[in-house]
């Protein structure tokens, strides 16, 4: 059943398929928004070293014999635009070029689909707002893989004099954005390049299976945020559960559950961060640590009209959804054939079609604060 506000088209995003800018940057930092009509997206990625090194360079001769022979800057940019547009075709998805292999999600157009239907779930549930950390005109804010870049979106229109910055593996976000969003390919598992004490809040949402090490993430998001800074952390459970009993240990939820954070731990990089997310922030130093719990029901069977339209959602979204979730963890990191993925696959969809098994995804949103 498909819920009856699914949008019929996103307004947010466009196909990027076409060459937009990648620009070649040194050391990155987030730049102040400067007052313009909407531009293009900016993609910068971190590998790439070179135009404030040209731009602070003595000029030169174009007539130097130095520079008669060999690539262009053009030409780097070229290459680099295309590098990172080659995606892997894995059984019919494709997946992220930068990076490859570092992340099991698509990122064709089915994919990014899902990825909006989530952010509209996530606005169900939290009442339209886009975050709960308790922020105060924030001037630079990150948001940790982007996806399709909806959220950063929103959060630019809400705070307009602030500079956003989203990242992700995937250049997959629209090619026309606020004057005061940019977006970067890059690798947020690797060490951050922004200078000490830059941001004033840090968004994460769904990195669940992206992270080898959440406690050197959450160091390296401390040490840029700024004393006083946010960051906000909001993930679910892939282990569906209930609370009368209609899901229990022989369930195939339970199979299910149990099979994704097995494969997690084959990939090194955990599911259950939604659990964690408030000691491990603590332990990294923050304070005022606020942990909100919320749940997804699986399909339409609650009785509570916001709760059931978020599970008429997460029905479609799943249902429409597992196979890129799981595809390329089962068959990489488990090592299964494609069709007896696809039949696991199968056994999912059917099995949130069942309106009597009451079960539902847990989640938590925690955020907390860099100390002054």
């Amino acid at each position: 059943m498909v819920p009856s506000d699914v949008p019929a088209s996103d307004a947010h995003r466009t196909s990027t398929s076409g060459d937009s800018g990648v620009q070649i940057a040194s050391d990155w930092s987030i730049a102040e928004p400067q007052p313009q009509p909407d531009a293009e997206t900016e993609t910068t990625t971190h590998d790439d070293q070179a135009e404030d090194d040209f731009d602070d360079a003595a000029p030169f001769d174009d007539n130097d014999s130095a520079f008669d022979d060999g690539p262009s800057l053009e030409d780097d940019t070229f290459t680099l635009n295309s590098s990172i547009r080659a995606y892997r075709i894995e059984n019919g998805r494709s997946y992220h070029a930068y990076r490859e292999g570092a992340y099991w999600g698509p990122n064709d157009e089915k994919a990014q689909d899902i990825l909006d239907m989530a952010h509209h779930m996530y606005l169900l549930t939290l009442n339209n707002a886009l975050h709960l950390a308790p922020l105060h005109d924030p001037k630079r804010i990150l948001d940790v893989g982007t996806g399709t870049g909806i959220w950063a979106i929103d959060i630019a229109e809400q705070y307009p004099n602030a500079a956003i910055t989203g990242s992700d593996l995937s250049p997959i976000q629209p090619e026309w954005v606020p004057p005061n969003c940019v977006f970067e390919v890059d690798d947020f598992t690797q060490p951050w390049l922004y200078g000490a004490s830059v941001l004033d809040f840090v968004h994460i949402r769904e990195l669940f299976g992206s992270v080898p090490d959440w406690d050197a993430f959450f160091a390296q998001a401390h040490r840029a945020l700024k004393p006083g800074g946010w960051i906000e952390v909001v993930e679910h459970s892939v282990q569906p559960v209930s609370d009368d009993d209609t899901v229990d240990e022989n369930h195939f939820f339970t199979l299910w559950g149990n099979t994704v954070i097995e494969m997690g731990q084959r990939f090194g990089k955990s599911f259950e961060i939604w659990s964690e997310a408030k000691e491990r922030l603590e332990r990294a130093g923050f304070v005022d640590v606020v942990e909100v719990r919320y749940k997804w029901p699986m399909n339409g069977w609650s009785r509570d009209e916001r709760l059931k339209r978020i599970g008429l959602w997460n029905q479609y979204r799943l249902h429409n959804g597992v196979e890129g979730f799981m595809l390329r963890l089962l068959t990489q990191a488990g090592g299964w054939s494609v069709a007896r993925a696809q039949v696991f696959l199968a056994q999912m969809r059917a099995a949130i079609k069942d309106e009597k098994t009451h079960a539902y995804l847990p989640g938590t949103v925690v955020y907390g604060r860099k100390p002054l």
